[in-house]
């Protein structure tokens, strides 16, 4: 059996390049800085982070670059290697764009609203983040820009400035693109570390850093972007949260953060008992995987992850075929544990194998779609890696 190449990340210098020649070739001059913010998969702790949860995410080698210089005319000139569409417009446009440039606009307007507005600029972005594949490419874009905007402006890098960052990307994520997700990939985009997972309390906003270093272990962690690609503004996304408020008020609670699996019995509706269930198990889950890693004990970790993947399956049903499907091959031959990551109704999975294993797992996962007739699914090593930087 024969399996797809993998997804390979483009180096810091390469991503710089790009960026730097797009920049050039639609603004005439070289930019003034360029930044680089990754994308992020999360290990475990779905859902969880717009119920004031936990989750447990790394960032991925995977970035998108923002190449920018400042301007003094007022205007905001945008352009991607990935539309083929630019973007212009004043201050007064920015939290009205739409499609990929809302989540670029959008955060020079956040960033505005937070007291570091820009007399105008010019911003050039490429990356490697697979687009539609839960790996929160919006996070990456909105971090790597809004870092090159405070660049131009000559703030200086510091906790603070990095959860106001963190906050502009929310915004406009929430604000203006019109996707109601929570903090997790923000947050995990400029606070990450190397060979660590970020422990997100979404409550408090506490962060600790866990060492995530599979590899070391013998075990390798894979991402199968399964092609299906989903939508986190279509509908299904918000509805689970809706679903999600609606028990949290029906209980008396601030957020399914506080409620306990005894107290979901009082809720009559069994779709919104469900949903709670699968957050409540979850927070569970997400503080035992971080107590797993720091005894590394993995055979923990893969049975943590394999019942991530049927609450989220059966409670909250936001899995599709092609990603049970993933789940299912993986188990069966040799991963430890593998589960479905991000918003879910497409988008990928991850599966946590012996290193010597993972070749003949995604041939076989390669195989199983095939035979199905479903697009071939593309796989890329999840490396725990570095921050939001400039380069």
């Amino acid at each position: 059996m024969s399996t797809a190449p993998l997804l390979e990340p483009w180096t810091a210098d390469e991503g710089a390049a790009k960026a730097r020649r797009l920049f050039r070739e639609r603004f005439g001059s070289e930019a003034e800085v360029v930044t680089l913010a990754p994308g992020r998969v999360n290990l475990i702790g779905e859902h969880t982070d717009y119920n004031d949860g936990l989750c447990l995410p790394i960032a991925l080698p995977h970035a998108t670059y923002a190449a920018a210089s400042a301007t003094s005319d007022g205007q905001v000139r945008l352009t991607t290697a990935g539309s083929g569409e630019d973007w212009e417009g004043g201050a007064a446009d920015l939290a009205t764009a739409e499609g990929w440039a809302a989540y670029v606009a959008g955060v020079v307007w956040a960033l505005g609203e937070a007291g570091h507005r820009s007399p105008g600029v010019d911003v050039a972005v490429a990356g490697c983040v697979p687009a539609g594949a839960g790996l929160s490419s919006s996070a990456a874009l909105e971090c790597s820009t809004g870092l090159a905007v405070l660049e131009t402006l000559d703030a200086a890098d510091s906790p603070a400035l990095r959860r106001t960052l963190a906050e502009a990307g929310i915004r406009a994520e929430n604000e203006v693109a019109g996707a109601a997700t929570g903090g997790m990939d923000q947050t995990i985009a400029v606070l990450a570390e190397q060979a660590h997972a970020l422990l997100l309390d979404c409550r408090s906003w506490r962060t600790e850093q866990v060492p995530f270093d599979p590899e070391a272990a013998g075990l390798r962690l894979l991402v199968t972007d399964t092609r299906v690609h989903h939508s986190l503004n279509d509908g299904g996304y918000a509805s689970r949260r809706a679903d999600c408020e609606q028990a949290a008020t029906q209980l008396g609670l601030p957020s399914l953060r506080e409620a306990t699996l005894e107290q979901l019995d009082d809720l009559a509706d069994e779709r919104v008992q469900a949903r709670a269930r699968h957050v409540v198990t979850e927070i569970e889950r997400v503080r035992l995987t971080a107590s797993a890693l720091r005894a590394d004990d993995w055979e923990e970790v893969g049975r943590l992850m394999l019942g991530s993947h049927d609450s989220m399956r059966e409670d909250f049903e936001i899995s599709v075929p092609e990603l049970d499907a993933v789940v299912e091959v993986a188990a069966r031959h040799g991963a430890l544990g593998a589960r479905m990551t991000g918003g879910g109704f497409g988008g990928s999975a991850i599966w946590l194998v012996p290193t010597e294993r993972a070749d003949d797992v995604s041939s076989r996962i390669d195989a199983h779609y095939a035979s199905r007739g479903w697009r071939r699914p593309h796989h890329l090593v999840a490396t725990a890696s570095g921050p939001a930087r400039r380069l």
